[in-house]
């Protein structure tokens, strides 16, 4: 393998191409949406098999980070794409019915993260960041009551304008303006009541039952860029995760 690219040790050779395939991701070499040299260029590049290269795509793949078009080759998996486009969206209607949701954007402003926010999102203490928050409806209903908390670095010039302007889903937009693409997210669910500002924005009484989502968004490099908390009316709709 070439001296250019820092090899790591201790992995079976596959997973040592995967890691430096993603490298190149990380560094913005081949952007979401874009062609990746072949399999045959990347044997070359790296010094290994094209064996080894084809396992190593196949498990990027399987993690929706690369994506493989017939006849075309592998590309870079981009939210842009319709079968992609809610992939991170969960909550449906009770019949599993999966729908496209109204966004409303109720403000967007910059504060200083607080020891909590700066943790999960790997920054320092009282750096700036973005807190969005936003309605989401289904089927004419609120549904999803979102407070979202971005570096307002990496995300400058993020705005209420922006966001209510642009034609797609949120992920899309960090992925099209700034080049940030989310590749997956952890989870951790709790029920809770509603209080009372939270239930008159989704139209419920104070003391209902809620869902409460705790996400942290990652991309390349398992870099945490979006902290996330959803509080979601199961009146008629629920969390679908889709398992194997």
């Amino acid at each position: 393998m070439t001296k250019s690219h820092s090899t790591p040790t201790f992995r079976p050779l596959y997973e040592q191409i995967k890691i430096l395939i993603t490298q190149s991701l990380v560094a913005g070499e081949w952007h979401p949406g874009e062609a990746i040299p072949s399999e045959l260029e990347l044997a070359n590049r790296f010094k290994v098999s094209q064996g080894t290269v084809r396992k190593a795509i196949d498990e990027l793949a399987a993690e929706n980070i690369l994506i493989r078009r017939q006849g075309k080759g592998t590309f870079v998996a981009t939210h842009t794409e319709e079968h992609t486009q809610y992939h991170f969206l969960r909550m449906v209607e009770i019949n599993g019915k999966k729908e496209e949701p109204l966004n409303e954007v109720l403000f967007c402003k910059r504060i200083k993260a607080d020891s909590d926010i700066a943790d999960r999102l790997e920054l320092k203490r009282g750096s700036p960041v973005v807190l969005l928050r936003r309605l989401l409806k289904l089927s004419g209903e609120p549904v999803i009551l979102d407070d979202i908390w971005l570096s307002a670095t990496l995300f400058k010039g993020l705005s209420e304008t922006m966001i209510s302007e642009f034609d797609g889903t949120l992920y899309s937009l960090y992925e099209t303006r700034y080049g940030t693409r989310i590749i997956r997210a952890e989870e951790r669910i709790q029920a809770i009541a509603a209080d009372a500002p939270t239930g008159e924005l989704l139209n419920l009484a104070a003391g209902t039952p809620l869902l409460d989502i705790h996400r942290i968004a990652y991309t390349y490099g398992d870099k945490p860029v979006e902290l996330r908390t959803s509080k979601c009316n199961t009146r008629h709709h629920c969390y679908l995760n889709e398992l194997g």
